[in-house]
C-alpha cells in the first residue's frame, strides 16, 4: 500500500476513535442533564414560595423594619456605601463544554467595565477551577475558592459557601455582591446572566410590575399623610410568632441559601447542556472529517489501481 493510502487510513482510523470517545461523553452529558433537570424542577417550587412570601414581607415592609433588628440575616437588608464589590462567578473545573466558560469570563469582565471595577475595589468568590486560575493569573483578589461541586449538588454540599459569602459580607469584606453564572434555558440555548445578590433589595425580589405598584402605594401614603385626597390603598397585614425578627430572619436565610443553590444548580445544569452540545458538534464533525477522508482514501485507492493497471497492460504491449 502506497504511504499516501497508508496515511489517510490512519487518519480514518484515529478519527474513528475519537469519535466513539465524544459519542459516550456526550451521552455522559446528556444522562447527567436529565439527572440534574428533575432537582432543579422540584428547586424551583421551593425557591419560588420562599421568594413569593419574602416579597409579600416587602410589599408589608414588615421585612425592612424587621431588618433593623441585629441578626446576621436581617441585616442582608441593610444597605451601606460601596467601597468593595464582591463578585460571586461560577464556572467549571473542567474544560470541553464549549464557550460555557468563556461567556461567563466575558460577562464578568464586562460587570468590571460597567461600574468601573478594578482589582483593587473588587473581591471575587469563585466556583470552579476555571475562573480561579483565570483570575489568579491576572493578580485579582480571590477571598474565597471552591472546586469540586459535583454533578448534580446537594443542598448540604452548598450549605457551607452561602455561609461564607452571607458571613463575609457582615464582616464587611465587601459591601454588595454579584453572582455571575449561565443560564440554562434549553438543551440548545444558555445564556450568562447577573445578579445582584447582598444586600437584598426590592429590586431583587419584586419584578417590575410589583416595583410600579408599590411606588404607587408609597405616594398614596405620602399623599395622605400630607392631606391629600387619595383612593384607598389594601394591603396585607401580618401577625407574626413568635417575632417579625425571628420570622424575617428565618425566610432571609432560606432566601439567601436556595438563591445561592439555586444559581449553582443552573449553573451546572448549563454546564451538562453545554457539555453535551460540544460533543455532539464534536462528533459530527469527526463524521464529516472520516467521510472526506473516506472519499479522499477510495480515489487514491482507485488512482493506484488505475496506475498499475496502465503499467501491466504497457508492460503486456511492450512484450508483442
Amino acid at each position: 500500500m502506497p504511504a499516501s493510502l497508508a496515511a489517510v487510513k490512519h487518519k480514518i482510523e484515529s478519527t474513528k476513535s475519537t469519535r466513539q470517545i465524544t459519542s459516550a461523553m456526550q451521552m455522559v452529558s446528556t444522562a447527567k442533564l436529565n439527572q440534574i433537570q428533575h432537582h432543579t424542577q422540584t428547586y424551583e417550587v421551593y425557591a419560588e414560595k420562599v421568594k413569593q412570601m419574602l416579597a409579600d414581607l416587602v410589599k408589608s415592609h414588615s421585612a425592612t423594619s424587621a431588618a433593623s433588628q441585629d441578626d446576621v440575616y436581617a441585616a442582608l437588608f441593610k444597605k451601606r456605601p460601596v467601597k468593595k464589590t464582591g463578585i460571586l462567578v461560577i464556572t467549571s473545573d473542567r474544560g470541553l463544554v464549549g464557550s460555557y466558560n468563556s461567556n461567563i469570563i466575558k460577562e464578568t469582565m464586562g460587570l468590571m467595565a460597567k461600574h468601573n471595577l478594578t482589582k483593587d475595589n473588587t473581591v471575587f468568590l469563585t466556583i470552579g477551577k476555571t475562573g480561579t486560575e483565570f483570575f489568579q493569573k491576572r493578580d485579582m483578589n480571590i477571598v474565597y475558592q471552591y472546586s469540586g461541586v459535583s454533578d448534580v449538588p446537594t443542598f448540604r454540599e452548598v450549605l457551607p459557601i452561602v455561609r461564607t459569602a452571607v458571613q463575609m459580607y457582615n464582616d464587611g469584606v465587601f459591601d454588595e455582591l454579584y453572582t455571575v453564572h449561565s443560564h440554562y434555558v434549553n438543551r440548545i440555548t444558555s445564556h450568562v446572566v447577573v445578579h445582584d445578590a447582598m444586600p437584598i433589595t426590592e429590586k431583587s425580589l419584586l419584578d417590575e410590575d410589583e416595583l410600579a405598584q408599590l411606588a404607587a402605594a408609597n405616594d398614596q401614603q405620602d399623599s395622605s399623610a400630607n392631606g391629600s385626597a387619595t383612593t384607598a390603598h389594601v394591603s396585607a397585614e401580618y401577625e407574626f410568632e413568635p417575632s417579625d425578627t425571628a420570622i424575617v430572619s428565618a425566610l432571609v436565610e432560606q432566601y439567601a441559601e436556595s438563591a445561592l443553590y439555586g444559581a449553582i444548580l443552573d449553573a451546572k445544569t448549563s454546564e451538562h447542556s453545554s457539555s453535551a452540545n460540544a460533543m455532539r458538534s464534536a462528533t459530527d464533525n469527526a463524521d464529516d472529517i472520516v467521510s472526506t477522508l473516506q472519499l479522499q482514501y477510495n480515489r487514491a485507492r482507485q488512482a493506484a489501481i488505475t496506475t498499475e493497471i496502465t503499467e501491466i497492460t504497457g508492460g503486456m504491449t511492450a512484450q508483442e
